[in-house]
């Protein structure tokens, strides 16, 4: 059985060491919130099943092989006709980066209600998905939907990410309400501050989201803030988790999924918040040492003996407040 399933969108990615406009070699990956997110995990240990659907274009066989390379169970990803998504990500000479995506109509926008089934989550610690996921396709939104209602009825912990992508809404009033609809099941809640937090919550401090966010029901809350670490707020006590410096940044593509895999590996193992912050900061660290949402994803024994020297440890006196 999983520790963890997921649910959303993966895609083909082509990256290149230049602008697009002048690149003549491109190269091969796959990246995809959701996703990212298992990989993250199950390099540090958990088992793990991804719920989507894959095309039926040449890039479904690597698709799949690479996700089972990474330990991901694939039994639930459903092959349908169509495409699979693609996206072309360039590093400009500036260190900006510079993205297109080619995602309408693909085969995981199909995904719908049908696709979460009791068995394949029956048996999971935690099922995990995302704003991105509901914002697809209305299909994919009923998807998350039913997806968080039946595992929240089979008992499994409920963790949501709501990385928000304003240009896949038709507004943020309608990202407001995707959030709103699926808030009351969710367990472990993942946000990321200021700007996000800000369009969706009308708040940008990440203690008062904490705050506001447990006051609405969530027992968990990690408010992800990039440099300046990760706020926790579970029970009465708010914690902040610094984050994890390795230097010089690379590509931060994919750090907040690095985070949410390992704080969600470290939560099925029965670690306590704080400790399952320090992890997902230490993961996210090195992620961004590397390019690509998932080639650069340290593993276990990087993070772990980072981990065990103490590193991502609060400072005396910034460690805990009250709510």
């Amino acid at each position: 059985m999983p520790d963890i399933v997921a649910m959303g969108e993966c895609m083909v990615e082509l990256y290149a060491d230049g602008p697009v406009a002048r690149a003549s070699v491109f190269h091969r990956s796959y990246g995809g919130d959701t996703l990212n997110t298992l990989v993250a995990a199950a390099r540090l240990g958990s088992s793990t099943r991804y719920i989507t659907r894959v095309g039926s274009d040449p890039f479904t066989p690597y698709l799949l092989e690479a996700w089972r390379s990474e330990g991901v169970d694939t039994s639930t990803a459903r092959r349908v006709a169509g495409p699979n998504g693609l996206y072309i990500i360039s590093l400009l000479p500036d260190g900006e980066r510079e993205f297109a995506y080619y995602r309408t109509g693909s085969a995981a926008s199909t995904l719908s209600p049908e696709d979460v089934t009791d068995d394949a989550l029956r048996g999971a610690r935690i099922f995990h998905t995302s704003g991105i996921t509901q914002a697809i396709s209305p299909s994919a939104r009923r998807a998350v939907l039913e997806g968080v209602r039946r595992a929240k009825a089979l008992g499994l912990r409920v963790s949501f990410d709501p990385n928000l992508r304003p240009a896949l809404w038709h507004s943020v009033a309608e990202a407001r309400a995707a959030l709103d609809e699926v808030l009351p099941f969710v367990d472990i809640f993942l946000p990321s501050a200021p700007e996000e937090t800000e369009q969706l919550l009308g708040v940008r401090d990440a203690v008062e989201v904490a705050r506001a966010c447990r006051a609405r029901g969530v027992p968990l809350v990690m408010v992800k803030q990039g440099k300046d670490g990760c706020v926790v707020a579970h029970g009465e006590s708010v914690t902040v988790a610094p984050a994890y410096e390795v230097g010089a940044v690379v590509d931060t593509t994919g750090a907040g999924d690095a985070f949410d895999g390992a704080a969600l590996h470290a939560l099925a193992r029965g670690m306590d918040p704080a400790s399952a912050a320090r992890l997902g900061a230490i993961t996210a660290g090195l992620k961004v040492r590397g390019r690509g949402a998932v080639r650069s994803l340290p593993t276990g024994r990087e993070v772990y003996a980072l981990f065990e020297r103490g590193a991502a440890t609060p400072k005396c006196g910034q460690k805990e407040c009250r709510l």
